[in-house]
């Protein structure tokens, strides 16, 4: 039975920490595949402006186009709507039956507020990426328990770094591939207006 794993998020823009950090899940949990979902429109940052969905999904077709265990899907955009991870995790398990949901340490601090985040650890692993801080003991809640730690590289680099060296015309060539380089610049996104 094929065990996938699935990362979601704005990737706006993806960047080489989250394909390097993606590659090392994919070792370490002895997967057959990763999907990239790019949401629509991320529930934490409904008030946030993110470059358009058609751009963040051909990036992150750009970014793992080299990597045959990599792969994209488009449910989330295709959806149009906020997107909910309970409702991708439906959506996937009728295909899938071992499903490792991949997060940032970041996001397991918060989980709990998450929609139905009972029904996303009924329906896939929960897989976090380790890091090198340990959350405030109040914020500990019982998705700690039900959580798989996986140990991954620490790359400190974010997109919101990226999008500000952009803007002031401050090389990103190392933090990005080639490609998704390329097509930024292309389509002069991410600059001051």
């Amino acid at each position: 039975m094929e065990h996938i794993g699935i990362i979601g998020g704005s990737f706006d823009p993806i960047h080489i920490g989250h394909l390097i950090t993606a590659q090392a899940v994919l070792e370490k949990r002895n997967l057959d595949k990763i999907i990239f979902i790019p949401c629509y429109v991320s529930p934490h940052k409904v008030n946030s402006k993110s470059v358009a969905p058609n751009h963040r999904m051909e990036m992150v077709k750009l970014a793992i186009t080299s990597n045959p265990n990599f792969t994209v899907s488009d449910f989330e955009i295709k959806a149009n709507k906020v997107s909910y991870t309970v409702e991708t995790l439906k959506h996937f398990s009728k295909f899938h039956k071992n499903i490792d949901f991949i997060i940032g340490y970041d996001n397991l601090i918060n989980f709990n507020s998450w929609k139905d985040p009972d029904k996303i650890v009924e329906l896939s692993n929960l897989v976090v990426l380790k890091r090198n801080f340990v959350a405030p003991s109040y914020s500990f809640h019982s998705y700690f328990a039900k959580a798989i730690f996986v140990d991954t590289p620490i790359v400190e680099i974010s997109s919101t770094e990226i999008r500000d060296r952009i803007a002031k015309d401050l090389p990103v060539n190392y933090f990005l591939t080639k490609e998704v380089n390329d097509y930024i610049f292309e389509h002069g996104l991410y600059k001051r207006k």
